[in-house]
C-alpha cells in the first residue's frame, strides 16, 4: 500500500513544523477538529519538538538531552504524525508536498494549513564556518557541544604538544545575545568543573572567548544590565570582545575583526567555535509561495491569518512563531513593528491561532486580534547566577536564577516534561554535576567495526 494512501482522507488542518507554535496548536485542535470530523495532521522532519531555551542547559549537563524535547506520538494521539519535509504549496488547490526521503514526496490535501516550522541558524558567508562551526538550534547540537568540549578537556590533558594543547583548551562562542551568553556561561561552568577534577592541567591553561559584533550584548535587558554581565563574565576570566565579528576560520585559525576599523583585532587556533549569532525564518516560507517581508517571514495579520501586501487576509491559511511576521500591537516589538521572536510570544500567538481558526471555519466563536505585551526576560548565567527584568523589576544573581527556572519549568510542554527536567535538577542538586563525556557519538559503530576488521585479517592470515 502506497503510503499516501495511509493517511487519512478527512478534511485536514495542515500543520507545516511541530515546534513550540505547531505542537501547541495541534494540542488545541486535535480533539475539537476529530470530533467535527476533520485531522489534524503535524508535518516535520523531526519526531518531536525542542525547546530551545534549555539547549544551553543541555551544554551544562543540568538537563538530560532527551529530556528538553517533547514526543509529537505521545503528547499528539489524536493527531496524524507525518515525518517529513514539506517542500511547496498550492494555497490555490489547497495541497502541501512533502518529502518523506530523498526522492520520494506525497502530496497533502488540507482545509486549513498553518505555516509554523520556525528559525533557523543565521549564518553569513564566512570563510570556514560552515566547516568548523557548531550552531545551537538543534539537541543533536547541544549534545555534541557538551561532549566536544568534555573530549578537548580530556584530550589536552595528555597532550605534550603545548600548541595543540592550547588549541584543544581555546573555546570560542560568537553571538551575544541570550543564547550566547546563557552558552558560553554555561560552558565556563562545566569547564571549570571538569577541568578541576583533572589534575594534568589548570584553569590557567583554558581559554574562553564571547564575540559580539555590536557594543553591547543582550538587547533584551537594560543597558546597565548587560554591562553588569559583561562584567560578571570577565570576572569569571571569560574574554568579552565587543564590536568584534569573526573573519575566517581556516584549518582551526581564526581570524578577529575589529568592527570599528576593519583591523584585525586577534588570530588563535581554537578546536572549538560555537555560532549562536541570530536567526533566520525558515527557508519553507520563501517556498510555500505565500507573501514574505524582507527577513523571509510569512506576513500575517493580528487574527494571525497569512496576509497579502496590502493587508488583505488569506482564507484558510494561518501563520505564528518565529516564521511569522505578526504585528505587535503592544507597541513593544522589532523596529518594523512585529513582535519578536521568542517563545514566550510563539506559545500565546498559538492559543490565540487555534480558537481563531475553530471560529473560521468551525464556527465555534469569533476572530480575536493578538496582543501580548512582554512579561521581561530572564537569563541563566550557570550554576546559581542569572539576570533578568521580569515584570519589568531588575534582578541577578541567585534570584535570577531562580526566576529563570521557575518560569522554563512551567513553560516547557506537558506535564511529564515539566516533572522529568525538575526531577533532573533536584538530582544534580543532591548529587552533583556529572561531566562525563560520552565518546564517539559521530562514530557510534567505531569499535565494532575495528573488531570486525581484526578478526578478518585474522582469518585471512
Amino acid at each position: 500500500m502506497a503510503i499516501s494512501q495511509t493517511l487519512s482522507a478527512k478534511p485536514r488542518v495542515l500543520i507545516v513544523g511541530g515546534g513550540y507554535v505547531g505542537l501547541t496548536t495541534a494540542q488545541l485542535l486535535q480533539k475539537k477538529v476529530k470530533a467535527a470530523g476533520g485531522v489534524v495532521t503535524v508535518v516535520d522532519p523531526m519526531p518531536y519538538m525542542t525547546y530551545q531555551p534549555f539547549l544551553p542547559e543541555v551544554v551544562g549537563g543540568h538537563i538530560e538531552a532527551r529530556h528538553a524535547v517533547v514526543s509529537h506520538r505521545r503528547h499528539l494521539k489524536d493527531s496524524e504524525i507525518v515525518t517529513g519535509k514539506v517542500t511547496g504549496v498550492d494555497h490555490d488547490g489547497r495541497t502541501a508536498t512533502v518529502e518523506l526521503s530523498p526522492g520520494e514526496t506525497i502530496e497533502l490535501p488540507y482545509q486549513d494549513i498553518i505555516m509554523a516550522a520556525g528559525a533557523t541558524t543565521k549564518t553569513f558567508p564566512i570563510e570556514g564556518l560552515a566547516e568548523h562551526g557548531i550552531g545551537l538550534k538543534t539537541i543533536e547540537e547541544a549534545l555534541t557541544l557538551r561532549n566536544h568540549v568534555l573530549e578537548r578537556i580530556e584530550a589536552a590533558s595528555v597532550m605534550t604538544d603545548e600548541k595543540a594543547k592550547s588549541r584543544a583548551l581555546t573555546f570560542t562562542v560568537v553571538g551575544g545575545g541570550f543564547a550566547g551568553i546563557e552558552t558560553v556561561a554555561e560552558m565556563e561552568d562545566i569547564i571549570r568543573a571538569a577541568v578541576g577534577a583533572n589534575s594534568r592541567i589548570g584553569q590557567n591553561d583554558v581559554r574562553i572567548l564571547m564575540v559580539e559584533a555590536m557594543g553591547r550584548v543582550m538587547p533584551e535587558v537594560s543597558e546597565d544590565q548587560a554591562i553588569g554581565v559583561v562584567e560578571h563574565l570577565r570576572s569569571r576570566g571569560i574574554e568579552v570582545l565587543l564590536n568584534t565579528s569573526l573573519g575566517s576560520v581556516v584549518d582551526g585559525e581564526m581570524t578577529l575583526i575589529n568592527m570599528k576599523d576593519k583591523s584585525e583585532a586577534d588570530r588563535f587556533e581554537s578546536d572549538t567555535l560555537v555560532w549562536t549569532a541570530g536567526v533566520a525564518a525558515n527557508v519553507v516560507a520563501k517556498n510555500s509561495g505565500f507573501p514574505v517581508e524582507p527577513r523571509g517571514r510569512v506576513t500575517g495579520s493580528a487574527t494571525l491569518q497569512i496576509a497579502d501586501e496590502d493587508g488583505k487576509v488569506l482564507q484558510n491559511a494561518w501563520t505564528a512563531g518565529d516564521i511569522a511576521a505578526i504585528p505587535d500591537l503592544s507597541g513593544g516589538g522589532l523596529p518594523d513593528g512585529t513582535c519578536v521572536p521568542n517563545a514566550q510570544h510563539a506559545s500565546r500567538q498559538a492559543k490565540v491561532l487555534a480558537k481563531n481558526l475553530l471560529a473560521a471555519s468551525y464556527g465555534q466563536g469569533q476572530l480575536s486580534e493578538y496582543k501580548h505585551e512582554s512579561l521581561g526576560a530572564v537569563a541563566g548565567l550557570g550554576m546559581f547566577q542569572g539576570v533578568g527584568n521580569p515584570l519589568k523589576v531588575k534582578i541577578k544573581g541567585f534570584p535570577a536564577w531562580m526566576a529563570h527556572r521557575g518560569y522554563h519549568a512551567f513553560a516547557i510542554p506537558t506535564v511529564e516534561r515539566k516533572v522529568r527536567v525538575v526531577g533532573g535538577w533536584v538530582n544534580e542538586l543532591l548529587l552533583g554535576r556529572d561531566y562525563t563525556p560520552v565518546r564517539d557519538l559521530e562514530t557510534p559503530y567505531r569499535q565494532f567495526q575495528e573488531a570486525a576488521g581484526k578478526k578478518k585479517e585474522a582469518s585471512k592470515s
